[in-house]
């Protein structure tokens, strides 16, 4: 457990873990961190993920520096590309991870227990103003029931298809994919089994990574739940 005893005679539990990682880590892998300097960083996936703190991407992809660009938002939004809900640091990541990084993959994670999706059915402190327009991008994929936990577990899935549908309205995006330079994925992590649970565009549900046969691909069809409603953006 991290526990900062910073101003109470103690040492900042924190500033120990920086010393460590300079002590420790660093020399091990100093090799690496000059060839991402001199070479620059050539990541293959962009990863949109929820900021969580439960939700780990290196640890869940077993990856290391340079492997991934990392974007992260409350509940793994994307706002739409015409700028409706204005300007996004999320959608700057993309255009830039698309146009200059060229990366091979997007994926959209989403997870279990999610408190923006919790937050967007039950409300904010009237003071959260951006948090409340934020949670706005989430509307389309709520169901019109109380948060139980199978409304929840339906939602965060729902969502996760909503950004991958808002993301093929993005030019560059859209433009890639079809070129069959660019994949778009969507993972639903469960936090309390360990599993992510992957979109499948032609089955048209999520499937646990363990019983998958591949991490999901796109382009994306709008999703068509078992009643028949279609989620789209």
């Amino acid at each position: 457990m991290l526990d900062a005893a910073a101003g109470t005679g103690g040492t900042d539990a924190l500033l120990l873990r920086l010393r460590r990682f300079k002590s420790d880590y660093f020399p091990l892998h100093q090799q690496r961190f000059q060839d991402l300097v001199s070479q620059g960083q050539h990541p293959k996936t962009l990863f949109i993920g929820c900021s969580d703190s439960r939700l780990v991407p290196y640890l869940l992809t077993g990856t290391g520096p340079g492997e991934l660009f990392i974007v992260r938002n409350v509940g793994a939004f994307i706002p739409p590309y015409d700028g409706s809900h204005g300007l996004h640091g999320t959608t700057a990541a993309i255009e830039y991870a698309v146009l200059s990084l060229k990366v091979e993959r997007i994926v959209v994670c989403g997870h279990s227990q999610c408190g923006g999706i919790r937050a967007a059915y039950e409300g904010v402190p009237d003071e959260a103003v951006a948090l409340k327009a934020w949670l706005r991008l989430v509307e389309e994929a709520l169901l019109p029931v109380q948060p139980s936990f199978e409304a929840m577990r339906r939602t965060e899935q729902r969502s996760v298809v909503l950004q991958l549908e808002r993301l093929l309205n993005y030019p560059m995006v859209r433009r890639a994919v079809e070129a069959g330079e660019l994949t778009l994925h969507g993972w639903h992590y469960v936090i309390e089994d360990g599993e992510i649970h992957i979109f499948d565009a032609q089955k048209g549900g999520f499937i646990p990574a363990s019983l998958a046969s591949n991490c999901g691909t796109g382009p994306y069809q709008p999703y068509v739940e078992h009643d028949g409603q279609v989620i789209s953006s």
